[in-house]
């Protein structure tokens, strides 16, 4: 049987507008997503500025580990859109008109009810050494050239154009020359500890781990994603990926029975979906008062679709005349113990359950930041209270001193005190 040819690719960007900052590159990312998802390894990424030298020794580069290099952008018809002709001075290649190619176009700018402009002639003008990769949904057609036992493939850097191209027309060819290897991805995700600390729960699971199995922590604010892949090794048989599966799914069992108090979903569920069902599994209405939040948990919750059957609204109580105005905060609980405290978010919390008729609340009073902390309630400091007509639970967190991420971090700290009450884990 035949063995398996571990495919190495590079994927290479083209453009000034990403080495300045100007965008930020979401192609990369992409491709590597469906080369891996097909078995194909991504051994690398780099950018190179809008230069024939810089392209021609970015491609260098890429080619000397990778047996398949794959470039965006540079396909457009202005001057600054060199990356055609260097591909043709690169492959030794004449360059001519391709008759398809603007027949093509110009059913495309007709469908956009537009005429196809002058400059679209040179757009069709294109290396005869290529592989001409037609783009239906744009005017720059993609190249797909050969030399030396390696692929190279230059794709239009407009994110729809290249994933059409890419679906349509480049992975069914690299899936034909190359024969995959299973990988088999399985992602847990988790709320409320740091890396570090979960680290230190599951040692003994991670050191015990077999040679083609791998977890990777892929952290974010107040969230960490835990994704277990297997990688099939050796020949590639028919039973491989089915083997792969029940390996995988084995260890994300084991895991999910070592932290299940941290785990919230898996794979791209969000924490305001997972809250959301909940609440329609238990025929629910949730609502918020946030004050240091400005509204950013009810934002999250209306993210997802279907929330008004579950999300009647929410009250942003910034000042302390909101808090008794909408939420019944007494003066006194103001005056005595002031808005970031666990006797005022109660209160909030017990005041929007009446407010928007809920059946659920969760209630938020922090000092977000730059600036107004004291030395007994620093910035970051955050009170959080979730309530139902039968008890309320409050909890403290205190963050850092940014303030956008405090407020993100309490997002999620807030949803995740809600699934935990919802499922009756405090």
């Amino acid at each position: 049987m035949q063995k398996y040819k571990n495919m190495q690719t590079h994927l290479l960007t083209i453009g000034d507008e990403i080495l300045i900052g100007q965008i930020v590159d979401t192609n990369s990312p992409w491709m590597s997503q469906q080369l891996n998802l097909r078995g194909m390894s991504v051994n690398g990424k780099s950018s190179v500025g809008d230069t024939r030298q810089a392209i021609i020794d970015g491609i260098g580069h890429a080619a000397s580990n990778a047996d398949v290099v794959i470039m965006t952008g540079g396909l457009g018809p202005t001057k600054d859109d060199i990356t055609k002709k260097t591909l043709a001075e690169m492959f030794d290649s004449d360059m001519a008109f391709h008759s398809q190619t603007f027949e093509q176009i110009e059913s495309y700018f007709t469908k956009i009810g537009r005429t196809a402009p002058p400059a679209m002639r040179d757009q069709a003008t294109l290396p005869v050494k290529a592989t001409i990769l037609t783009n239906k949904v744009g005017s720059a057609p993609g190249m797909w050239f050969e030399r030396a036992g390696k692929i190279f493939v230059s794709l239009p850097g407009v994110p729809f154009e290249m994933e059409y191209l890419m679906t349509a027309e480049v992975l069914p060819r690299l899936q034909q020359r190359f024969q995959q290897r299973p990988i088999v991805h399985r992602t847990l995700l988790t709320a409320g500890e740091g890396e570090s600390n979960i680290a230190r729960r599951i040692e003994a699971f991670e050191d015990a781990l077999p040679a083609q199995v791998k977890l990777a922590y892929l952290p974010a604010l107040g969230q960490v994603r835990l994704r277990l892949s297997g990688t099939w090794e050796g020949e590639v048989t028919p039973d491989a990926e089915t083997q792969l599966t029940r390996l995988v799914e084995a260890k994300k069992a084991e895991l999910q029975a070592l932290i299940p108090d941290l785990i919230y979903g898996e794979e791209k569920e969000s924490l305001e979906e997972v809250v959301g069902k909940i609440l329609l599994a238990q025929n629910k209405k949730f609502g918020t008062a946030e004050s240091c939040t400005g509204g950013y948990v009810a934002h999250l919750m209306t993210s997802v679709p279907g929330a008004s059957s579950y999300f009647p609204g929410a009250v942003v109580s910034y000042s302390y005349e909101m808090k008794e105005k909408l939420l019944n905060v007494s003066p006194d609980t103001l005056q005595h113990f002031g808005a970031v405290s666990e006797e005022t978010v109660k209160e909030m919390a017990l005041g929007a359950l009446d407010t928007l008729g809920l059946d659920v609340s969760v209630a938020i009073s922090g000092i977000a930041g730059p600036g107004g902390g004291t030395p007994d309630k620093p910035v970051g400091t955050v009170w959080m209270a979730v309530s139902d007509r039968n008890r309320t639970i409050a909890v403290k967190h205190v963050f850092g001193r940014d303030r956008m991420k405090n407020i993100q971090l309490t997002g999620t700290y807030a949803l995740n005190l809600v699934r935990k009450f919802l499922l009756g884990q405090i």
